[in-house]
């Protein structure tokens, strides 16, 4: 019996397995190694913020996010404006001055500016013919973070009309840009039996509403109001429609009539009128035109100014120094409305403050070079009024200060501050000082309330 061969083949059996372990043990090492990585490198991928604009993705975008403790999330204004189509400057659009706590970013067709430690941002629609602003609210203010001025991602949906979508669980931001859902949903109409959507910068907005306006060529071009699923919401059925941003509601045309109407189909203002303008979204107010005559109708088509009227509202363009950005409603309160030759005063509830005698509003400056035009005195909220080329004062409830005897009202700027004078027989005042003796102070951030729009709406 050959002892030591057996021990030999055993020995060689033992090592064959302890090998065959050492590998297997190795093995699952290795396995466990790449398993781990594999979860780590998953973990880096999901905690890594992935965003796309439009379906692609951007990592320049994500680097100037900042991302605060409360969840908000906030941009450069400036420096974001750029990707999305948009020029950016400093300062005011309509009075094109350099101050950094002021900034507008400006598109093709609108305007958006912007002020530190405000919750307003105005915005000028450019493809209209219509110096009129409108406003929306945003929860956040402006802020400033080094000196830069940043706003937060509701503000970067309203004021470059975007959609801006962030999954915080997938950790994913996914933006689009109006004129890419535009073209999205130009194509997808295709397939519900339209023509095609209505190309107007104003009614594209609706798309952010899951509302579009679609086009149908029957035995005439007829527009319609349906959702993105295709659902109907309004018939196509009108000669026109155009979507009212600030309200969320459309103004329809048929047979050279308007009125409007609520995405629940509620006819809020019958199509009787010629043309409809929104005043102030806020109060309800609209300039209604029939028969080549003006007056003001409320959200519920109730008359508050009859309709009997040459004209309503004064023209703004000539006191761009002045920063109106509302041509019917001044100091948040006063209707200019002018009848035969005469202007006179209503406010907002439709109450009439002051007789049609008054020639114009607002003074336009002609012998005093350093004088600029002055409609409004806006920290103090009284307005210019002007009588056979003699000047006064009118306050809000349509008081005048003094009787019409100034030979002027003007307003000059130097070091960037605003100062108001009255002229009176060669003699030059004060107007903050008449101001003052009669009792009138500065009202707080009177400024942008007043001259505002007061159109803040359903695109809040």
């Amino acid at each position: 019996m050959n002892l030591m061969g057996e021990d030999f083949k055993n020995e060689t059996v033992n090592n064959s397995k302890k090998v065959t372990r050492i590998i297997l043990i190795a093995i699952i090492v290795l396995v466990i190694m790449i398993i781990g990585i594999i979860i780590y490198l998953l973990y880096i991928e999901s905690s890594t913020l992935k965003l796309t604009i439009d379906g692609v993705s951007n990592e320049n975008l994500k680097k100037i996010l900042v991302f605060e403790n409360d969840g908000t999330i906030y941009a450069p204004i400036k420096e974001i404006a750029s990707y999305f189509g948009y020029e950016s400057y400093s300062g005011e659009y309509s009075s094109k001055s350099e101050e950094q706590s002021k900034c507008y970013v400006q598109s093709e067709n609108e305007v958006a500016n912007f002020e530190l430690g405000e919750t307003t941002i105005y915005k000028l629609d450019l493809s209209k013919e219509n110096d009129n602003y409108e406003y929306v609210s945003i929860e956040n203010p402006v802020k400033a973070i080094n000196s830069v001025l940043y706003i937060s991602t509701e503000g970067l949906e309203k004021a470059f009309n975007i959609s801006f979508q962030y999954n915080e669980k997938e950790n994913q931001i996914a933006i689009y840009t109006l004129p890419y859902l535009a073209q999205y949903y130009n194509n997808i109409v295709l397939n519900y039996g339209y023509t095609s959507l209505k190309e107007e910068l104003v009614n594209q907005k609706a798309i952010l509403k899951d509302q579009l306006i679609v086009k149908k060529e029957q035995q005439k071009e007829q527009y319609g109001v349906i959702k993105s699923d295709g659902t109907p919401i309004l018939e196509p059925k009108y000669d026109n429609i155009t979507y009212l941003p600030n309200t969320g509601d459309f103004l329809v045309e048929t047979d050279k009539k308007v009125g409007i109407l609520s995405a629940n189909k509620e006819t809020k203002v019958q199509i009787i009128y010629d043309s409809i303008e929104l005043i102030s979204s806020e109060l309800g107010l609209y300039l209604a035109k029939k028969d080549n005559k003006y007056g003001v109708i409320d959200i519920r088509g109730n008359i508050k100014i009859y309709i009997e009227n040459d004209e309503i509202g004064v023209d703004i363009s000539q006191f761009t120094q002045n920063n109106i950005k509302n041509k019917y409603l001044l100091a948040n309160k006063l209707i200019p409305v002018r009848k035969d030759k005469y202007w006179g005063l209503y406010d907002v509830n439709g109450k009439q403050v002051t007789d049609f005698k008054y020639d114009a509003f607002g003074y336009i400056a002609s012998n005093n070079n350093s004088a600029l035009n002055l409609l409004l005195i806006p920290d103090y909220n009284v307005l210019v009024a002007c009588k056979d080329k003699k000047y006064t004062l009118i306050n809000t409830s349509g008081k005048e200060l003094f009787d019409t005897v100034a030979d002027e009202i003007y307003m000059t700027i130097s070091g960037g501050e605003r100062h108001y004078y009255i002229t009176l027989e060669d003699q030059k005042i004060d107007a903050v000082e008449i101001l003052e003796e009669n009792g009138i102070t500065v009202e707080k951030n009177s400024q942008n309330n007043n001259n505002s729009n007061q159109t803040k709406g359903d695109e809040e």
